[in-house]
C-alpha cells in the first residue's frame, strides 16, 4: 500500500538539467529523459521509507514546557528557557541543580541554539547527556543561552541579547556556552553542560571565574546536540568547583553507541578518586608559545598565569618551561577545518550532514533547514562570514585546504604528545585577555565579528587535536577573573583534575561575584 501523494515528488526535466550544469555534465534532452525514467525505481524506496517508523526515545522523566523568563527574573540574560525537570530520586547528582546549554536537546522544552532561525523548534527526545544527568538524580532548571549556532567566543551574537558577566555586567561572559558560565558563576545552578568546538566551555569558564573541562574528543557522547563540525565537537562539564566538574564528568562520559565521534577504548573513570589535594610528583610544562600573542595578550594575564603555574612547585610538582612551536600554527589549522567543515555540516548539511553512522535528529534537521532557507538574513554575522568563506574555499579549491589542515593536525597532535612525554601537564593562559566589553547594539560588523573570534588562539588548537584541556581560575585583575589552562594526554582527565583540585584547595579558589 502506498500513500496517495508520494513522499518525494519526481524531479522535472528542468531540475535535472540544472543539477547537470552544476556538476558540469553535458546531457542532451534524450539523456535527461532517460535518467528521469531510471529514477522511478529508487524513488519508490523513499515512499517506503516514509511508511516506516524510526526508533523513538523514551523520556522517563516528566516535565512541562516551562516558560521564557522575564528580564527582571533574568538579570544576566543567561537563561533562554526555564523548565524544572527532577531526575531520579537517588544517584550521584541527587540534590544538584543543572543548566543545559541550548544547543543540547531536552525533550518538550524549546530550543533556539542562539538563533531565531531555529526559534519554535521543540525536541522530542533528550540528548544522551541529558538522560544521564537525570538518571544520576540531577534537577535540570532550564536551558542556558548560547551564541548563535555556537559560533562565537563572546556573548553578544545570540538573538536573545547579550549574556552579561556576573563580575561586570558591561562585559562578556564568554561564549559560546555563555549562559552556562554566567549561571554557575552567579550561583543560580550548581553545574552546567557546555559545548566546545573552539574553546566554548573554557572561554566562559575563564572569564566568569569557574571551572570548565573540554574532555578528550569522543569521551562524552555528542548525541542529541547541534553540531558545528564532527571532528571539533565536544560537550563538557562546567561547575563552581573542581570536584563538581569531576562528578559531572563521571556521569556524562562513556560511549552511547550512537555517536561516531566515540571510541569503545575511551571509558569513563572514577575521576573523583584523583582529587587527593596535592600535586606531588607531577611534571608541569609552561608552554612559552601560549604567551605573548601580538595584539591580543595582556601583560597582567601572562604574568598571573606564569606566577600561578609556578605555585605548583609548592605543591610538590616540578615546573619547567617548554617550547611547542607548532602551537602557534594551531589556530591556522582550526580555521582551515572550521570554515569549510562548518559550512558543509552545520549550514549546507542542515546540522546533520551525511556519511556517518549514529543517531540523526530528523526533526532538528527539518526545522533548521526550513529556518535557514527562509530566514537566511537572520543568521549572525559570524555565521555569515563562515558560510561565505567556507563555500568560496569549496568552490574555488574543492576542499583542498580542509584536507590539508586535517592532515597537518596530526603534526600538531604529535607535537603536543611529544611535550607530554617529559611533562604530565602543559600550562598556558586559557585566554590572552580578560573579559572584553560587550559591543553596543549598533557596533559595525568588524567589531561584532572581531570581538566574537579574537580570544581563541590558545583554546582552539586542542579542539583540533582532541587533547583534554581545562580552565581553572588562578587570579583576579581589575576585578576580572583570569583563567589558567591545563592540558593533558588523551584519556587522562584524572591528571588534569588532580592538579586543578590541588591548586583550588591550596593556592586559589574561584572568585565569587560581588
Amino acid at each position: 500500500m502506498t500513500d496517495a501523494h508520494p513522499a518525494v515528488r519526481p524531479p522535472t526535466a528542468a531540475a535535472i538539467e540544472d543539477i547537470a550544469r552544476r556538476y558540469r555534465l553535458d546531457l542532451s534532452a534524450e539523456d535527461v529523459a532517460g535518467f528521469l525514467g531510471l529514477m522511478a525505481g529508487p524513488l519508490a524506496s523513499f515512499d517506503r521509507i516514509d511508511q516506516l517508523t524510526a526508533p523513538a526515545a523514551i523520556n522517563r522523566y516528566p516535565r512541562t514546557p516551562g516558560y521564557r523568563p522575564q528580564p527582571e527574573d533574568n538579570p544576566l540574560n543567561a537563561w533562554y528557557w526555564k523548565s524544572e525537570i527532577p531526575g531520579a530520586e537517588s544517584g550521584p547528582l541527587a540534590g544538584r541543580t543543572l543548566a543545559v546549554k541550548d544547543n543540547v536537546c531536552v525533550a518538550g522544552v524549546p530550543m533556539m541554539n542562539g538563533t531565531r532561525v531555529l526559534e519554535g523548534y521543540v525536541p522530542d527526545a533528550d540528548a544522551t547527556v541529558v538522560t544521564r544527568v537525570l538518571d544520576a538524580g540531577a534537577t535540570i532548571l532550564g536551558k542556558s543561552v548560547c551564541e548563535s549556532l555556537c559560533f562565537s567566543g563572546a556573548s553578544h551574537t545570540n538573538d536573545t541579547g547579550p549574556v552579561r558577566n556576573p563580575h561586570d555586567p558591561g562585559r562578556t561572559s564568554g561564549g559560546s556556552s555563555a549562559g552556562s558560565g554566567a549561571l554557575v558563576a552567579a550561583g543560580e545552578v550548581d553545574m552546567a553542560i557546555g559545548g566546545d568546538q573552539g574553546g566554548s566551555v573554557r572561554i566562559p569558564a575563564s572569564w566568569c571565574g569557574i571551572y570548565g573541562l573540554k574532555p578528550t574528543w569522543g569521551l562524552v557522547p555528542y548525541t542529541g546536540a547541534f553540531p558545528i563540525e564532527i571532528t571539533l565537537d565536544h560537550l563538557g562539564p562546567m561547575a563552581a568547583t573542581t570536584a563538581d566538574v569531576a562528578l559531572l564528568l563521571e556521569v556524562m562520559a562513556g560511549p552511547d553507541g550512537l555517536d561516531p565521534r566515540q571510541s569503545a577504548q575511551l571509558a569513563p573513570a572514577g575521576y573523583r578518586k584523583a582529587l587527593i589535594g596535592d600535586a606531588e610528583g607531577l611534571r608541569i610544562g609552561i608552554v612559552s608559545e601560549g604567551f605573548g600573542w601580538e595584539g591580543a595578550s595582556e601583560a597582567d594575564v601572562d604574568e598571573a598565569v606564569r606566577a600561578a603555574a609556578g605555585r605548583f612547585a609548592d605543591l610538590g610538582a616540578s615546573v619547567t618551561e617548554v617550547s611547542v612551536p607548532w602551537h602557534r600554527d594551531g589556530i591556522h589549522l582550526f580555521n582551515g577545518i572550521a570554515f569549510e567543515g562548518a559550512t558543509k555540516l552545520m549550514v549546507e548539511g542542515n546540522s546533520m550532514g551525511t556519511n556517518w553512522k549514529g543517531e540523526y535528529n530528523v526533526g532538528l534537521l527539518d526545522a533548521f533547514a526550513r529556518g535557514r532557507l527562509t530566514r537566511a538574513d537572520d543568521l549572525s554575522e559570524t555565521v555569515k562570514l563562515v558560510t561565505l568563506l567556507g563555500q568560496y574555499l569549496q568552490d574555488r579549491y574543492h576542499g583542498r585546504y580542509y584536507a590539508k589542515s586535517r592532515n597537518l593536525a596530526r603534526s600538531l597532535e604529535a607535537a603536543y604528545d611529544a611535550a607530554l612525554v617529559d611533562c604530565d601537564l602543559l600550562v598556558m593562559p586559557t585566554l590572552p585577555m580578560k573579559a572584553t566589553p560587550i559591543p553596543p547594539g549598533d557596533a559595525p560588523r568588524e567589531e561584532v565579528i572581531g570581538r566574537a573570534l579574537e580570544m581563541v588562539p590558545n583554546t582552539a588548537p586542542f579542539d583540533v587535536t582532541g587533547h583534554p584541556a581545562m580552565s581553572l581560575p588562578c587570579a583576579v585583575a581589575d576585578g576580572l577573573p583570569i583563567g589558567m589552562m591545563l592540558i593533558g594526554r588523551k584519556g587522562e582527565e584524572a591528571t588534569i583534575l588532580r592538579a586543578s583540585d590541588a591548586f583550588e584547595r591550596n593556592v586559589f579558589a574561584r572568585p565569587v561575584p560581588a
